[in-house]
């Protein structure tokens, strides 16, 4: 019986170049390092590179689809003009890759943007092609709207004291702090609510309420705070950054202090975040920037946060006293100056604010909205977070938004007898983990006339899948995760009969062995996948 280098060697020189999905390249590789037609080497890591489906990145893009002439803006009908989509044919996706981001705006489009196609046209089929649209989305809307959020500083470090978290942050040669009050029960592994400002909510006893003065981190009184507060302290006055991502930041660094301080005594997987009106956009932007936030509850956010720029163009263009992108930024520095050059023509933009709440997705989101106040945007947030519903939808992940639109109440004082029940739940079920109480929710008390959310938003939502399992094709996939050698040096005992099994059955075409495995030596406590990946699977057919 041939050994199993023998086999290696004899499976990578039997051809000139590499098949679909082999190796063709990496350290110690002896066999072909080119890929047949219509496949490229991809490079994995310094020991693997693999030919996958497609061209290269850098290689020759796509043609660039066609801009369509926008239509003139609606006036007064309830539905928006139709816009001329691509016509392009849409390029498939290289399973474990991402299309390389895009430089450019797109076709301009009147109607809510599709987030389950990419800007290059290609369609949004598996799980691992919508984390690749969510990097995509997030990286224009940094550039377009928000500004740059900065990576994790070189040093992030917490002291508590009574009942506050200093942060530290230093950062090529800066350093800064800024301190947060921590109220929360006795006891460890306690859930906790970062509150902007001050908490507008019920937070209950069994979760922390963490006080966070977001003022500090950057400022936002008006125009003339631009480029001021600790985070400009730390990256320069200049940086592209709006307050809302700024803050978003310091929510980032919050976590960073409470992993490295467990004195502290929160648990940072089980984390919220809210805040109401400016602050309901700073903590909308918060659980879309930073995927470590558990539950995001801004409450009446409306322009900036939970309402779409389209939808309330349309508004204002119907007699309505709505906040526009065109308004928003002369109130004050919440987004970033390269959004100045489109808020008079907010379709020429590749997104909305669905696609920023679809950021969240599939982590917990519960909207509160005020169905009283015009100047929110009332329909505007309505149908913009009936069309972000649809990007949990497709994630099978329902049970983790929910929308709440209901009147009776002032701005920023909580209706308890209407939203108090559905908050009690998400908290139960995301934070306390306790469960109980509905989760999917999408309601209104709002008449909003003749406006149709499917004209809006018109594309279809597909049932994004665990990949092999869907294709039945789980023989096709193996994960063996073992201990007890160093770094790159092969298990022989405990992963080579898996190893060669794959090996005769896909190269060599042998068969024998089993290739449907799922195994580890590790035990991972109390992580339960099924939690974290709450989905059905489809059989595709």
């Amino acid at each position: 019986m041939k050994t199993l280098a023998t086999a290696l060697l004899f499976a990578a020189s039997a051809a000139a170049q590499a098949g679909p999905w082999a190796q063709c390249g990496g350290q110690g590789h002896t066999g072909a390092t080119t890929c047949v037609s219509g496949h490229y080497c991809s490079v994995i890591n310094a020991w693997y590179s693999q030919c996958l489906p497609g061209t290269a990145p850098g290689g020759p893009p796509p043609p660039p689809p066609t801009t369509p002439v926008p239509p003139p803006p609606p006036v007064t009908t309830a539905s928006p003009p139709t816009t001329t989509p691509p016509t392009a044919p849409p390029p498939p996706v290289a399973p474990g890759t991402c299309p390389a981001l895009p430089s450019g705006l797109g076709p301009a489009n009147a109607n809510l943007p599709n987030p389950f196609v990419f800007q290059n046209g290609a369609a949004v089929t598996t799980k691992a092609d919508w984390a690749c649209r969510q990097r995509e989305i997030s990286a224009q809307i940094q550039t377009y709207e928000l500004g740059t959020l900065p990576g994790k500083p070189q040093s992030v470090t917490g002291s508590y004291s009574g009942n506050r978290l200093t942060i530290n942050v230093s950062d090529q040669g800066r350093s800064i702090s800024f301190a947060v009050t921590i109220n929360k029960p006795s006891g460890t592994n306690v859930p906790a609510i970062i509150a902007y400002g001050a908490a507008s909510i019920p937070v209950p006893a069994g979760v922390a309420t963490i006080t966070y003065n977001n003022d500090e981190v950057a400022q936002q009184q008006g125009g003339s705070s631009r480029g001021r507060g600790k985070f400009y302290d730390l990256y320069g006055s200049s940086h592209s950054a709006g307050a809302l991502t700024a803050w978003a930041w310091g929510v980032a660094r919050i976590l960073d202090a409470l992993e490295a301080t467990p004195a502290v005594g929160i648990n940072a997987a089980r984390v919220g975040v809210t805040g109401c009106s400016r602050n309901g956009k700073g903590a909308m932007v918060a659980g879309a920037l930073e995927p470590r936030i558990a539950l995001t509850l801004p409450q009446e956010s409306g322009a900036g946060g939970s309402a779409c720029w389209r939808i309330a163009d349309w508004q204002k263009q119907n007699g309505q006293n709505v906040q526009t992108a065109s308004q928003i930024v002369g109130e004050n520095v919440w987004l970033g100056t390269a959004f100045n050059t489109y808020t008079s023509n907010v379709r020429a933009l590749p997104f909305d604010h669905h696609m920023l709440a679809g950021l969240v997705a599939p982590r917990a989101l519960y909207v509160m909205e005020n169905s009283d106040m015009e100047w929110l945007g009332w329909t505007a947030t309505y149908g913009c977070m009936g069309a972000a519903r649809k990007q949990w939808e497709a994630l099978g992940a329902l049970d983790n938004f929910g929308y709440s639109q209901v009147g009776g109440n002032s701005h920023c004082s909580f209706p308890a007898a209407k939203q108090g029940s559905e908050l009690t739940a998400f908290i139960n079920k995301f934070l306390l983990q306790s469960g109980g109480g509905t989760t999917s929710i999408f309601r209104t008390e709002k008449n909003h006339g003749s406006f149709n959310l499917n004209t809006w938003a018109s594309w279809s939502v597909p049932t994004l899948t665990k990949q092999w399992e869907a294709l039945g094709a789980l023989d096709n996939f193996g994960y063996s995760q073992v201990g007890g050698n160093s770094h790159c040096s092969f298990p022989a005992a405990k992963q080579g009969s898996e190893l060669t099994a794959f090996i005769n059955k896909f190269l060599l075409q042998s068969g024998g062995g089993t290739t449907s495995i799922f195994r580890t030596e590790k035990n991972h406590g109390s992580f339960n996948l099924n939690t974290w990946a709450s989905w059905s699977v489809p059989t595709l057919t």
